[in-house]
């Protein structure tokens, strides 16, 4: 598939449309006329796939190669658009931001897999002998030599469990942005087939419906890929020295991973497509115009951003700047309420939101610099908005993706204990990254240092909780032993006699004694090269 610009039968520039093109011949496989391709040299990793480059010179295709569903040319070379509205006309995006939406998922589907592995090992692996304790009849301290598992380790919880959370929670988020997409694809073929129109039989796309889950698919991609990645080279540096091991699986996961932040839209330049989008939001709640937004993703914008406007305003009245919102918990309970949470997490992100919208205008209005300038000096702070954003989705659609479950779910697969276990996770990873992020919350005076100690203070405990399923948790991914690859990571558990089996594959052990002992070594050893003489030296 060749995406290049159509220029029809009159000469006029109709922009980038898609073609078919064939590079080698059906015949011998040689390369086609005009054609020049081929792999671009190896990679870091995930060197199955055969990136290539590719230049066409005056190469020939026939007419029926062009994808036609949009737009056509017929045989005179006469350009013929279907009318579709402004918002479906964007639609051709659809196909990128599906894969988005895989790509989210593949992001579960590396952490679950690397946390698997992690945490079966850590449960297999015992370091550090348990504390002596008073036997309880009298008899005094007694000496044990039971060792601890790693997993019980708070340092080895904290590395591991948020990221075992992140892994379901981008699962949840995958799934509920995938079926948003396949919903106004749905209607998008409804608009497209033959009478089809805007507003019949209450179908409609509207632009700010498309750019906001462009918005969504552009902030999760960035997001999710970097904390994968991030979190599965955590997870082996967790397995210590075994985990460097090329039977951990760890290795060939990472870099076969590692192009994920890069493909598909870099993870450093989403962000300034995730703004773009949600300063349109921050415009039209200035004017009182967020009807459109009523029915996206970012809706929950809405009622903080407004806020935000109003407090920062000038001409607003002195009951609406002091009307500034504060983080309603009263007590270390409170921390673990979901709705507290989400509020902390929709503050969070509709104020750094307001701030690059008011940063970007005073730039512009009072320093005297160009839009483009101005716009780069608020690059960083791009990246922070879209950060708030996804973490605010990803935590909503990981609460609400569990209670749907639990509502929609008739084989009781998810009953109530289990989504019990799901909801520890979901609150995990809701206070995990508010401490990462602490600084957004407390910069404002939306939290205070009270409230920062309960946030802690909860993390221990979710760890506690979590800690007796961890271990199940991950056994219901039901990856195979075939799938991961991992001497660290079996099932069975038998992680010490796999890793020697894995060992015995190496050449150096193929033959005994090693290689270069004839050669060298022997000389050396027995041969009495390496006697010494009594030469003394001549420095």
């Amino acid at each position: 598939m060749v995406i290049a610009r159509l220029i029809d039968g009159d000469g006029i520039d109709r922009g980038m449309h898609n073609f078919l093109v064939q590079t080698r011949s059906l015949q011998d496989h040689s390369l086609m006329p005009g054609v020049t391709c081929g792999d671009i040299g190896p990679k870091i990793g995930y060197n199955n796939m055969d990136n290539g480059f590719a230049k066409f010179d005056h190469v020939v295709i026939p007419r029926r190669n062009m994808a036609m569903r949009f737009a056509t040319v017929d045989e005179n070379g006469k350009y013929t658009k279907k009318t579709v509205s402004d918002a479906a006309s964007k639609i051709s995006y659809i196909t990128m931001m599906q894969v988005r939406a895989l790509i989210v998922m593949n992001s579960s589907q590396i952490l679950r897999m690397g946390t698997t592995m992690a945490i079966r090992y850590s449960a297999v692996r015992r370091q550090g002998f348990k504390s002596n304790h008073d036997d309880g009849n009298g008899g005094g301290k007694q000496t044990t030599l039971e060792e601890n598992q790693i997993l019980d380790y708070k340092q080895q919880q904290y590395r591991l469990f948020p990221l075992l959370a992140a892994s379901y929670c981008f699962f949840f988020t995958a799934k509920k942005v995938s079926a948003n997409l396949k919903a106004i694809e749905g209607r998008l073929m409804k608009l497209t087939t033959e009478g089809g129109k805007e507003g019949k039989g209450g179908i409609t796309i509207s632009k700010t419906e498309v750019g906001d889950i462009h918005a969504t698919t552009s902030a999760l991609k960035s997001f999710c890929t970097t904390i994968a990645s991030d979190g599965i080279e955590d997870c082996r540096k967790a397995c210590g020295g075994h985990g460097f091991l090329q039977s951990s699986g760890f290795p060939e996961m990472i870099t076969s991973y590692l192009q994920n932040p890069t493909v598909e839209g870099d993870n450093q330049m989403l962000p300034m497509q995730v703004v773009k989008i949600l300063l349109k939001l921050v415009k039209d709640a200035k004017v009182g115009n967020t009807k459109d937004w009523e029915h996206t993703d970012a809706k929950y914008l809405l009622e903080p951003v407004v806020q935000q406007l109003l407090s920062s305003n000038p001409k607003s009245n002195d009951n609406e700047k002091k009307n500034h919102k504060t983080c309603r918990a009263q007590s270390k309970t409170d921390m673990t309420n979901v709705h507290i949470l989400r509020a902390a997490y929709q503050h969070r992100a509709a104020r750094l939101l307001v701030n690059v919208a008011q940063q970007i205008e005073q730039d512009v209005k009072e320093g005297g610099k160009s839009f483009d300038d101005a716009w780069n000096g608020a690059l960083i702070q791009m990246g922070r908005v879209s950060r708030a954003h996804s973490l605010y989705l990803l935590f909503d659609n990981f609460v609400s993706g569990i209670q749907q479950e639990q509502k929609q779910n008739v084989t009781n697969i998810l009953g109530p204990n289990e989504a019990n276990v799901l909801m520890d996770l979901a609150l995990l990873f809701g206070l995990y990254w508010m401490e990462k992020d602490m600084g957004d919350f407390l910069e404002d005076g939306y939290m205070n240092a009270q409230q920062v100690t309960w946030i802690r203070s909860c993390i221990m405990d979710m760890l506690d909780k979590i800690r007796p399923n961890a271990v199940a948790l991950v056994d219901a991914n039901d990856f195979s032993d075939f799938k991961l690859k991992s001497a660290l990571g079996r099932y069975d558990g038998n992680v010490y006699p796999a890793i020697v089996e894995a060992s015995k594959k190496d050449p150096l052990n193929a033959t005994e004694p090693g290689p270069g002992y004839g050669q060298h070594l022997k000389r050396l050893i027995v041969d009495g090269v390496g006697v010494y003489s009594g030469t003394m030296s001549r420095l």
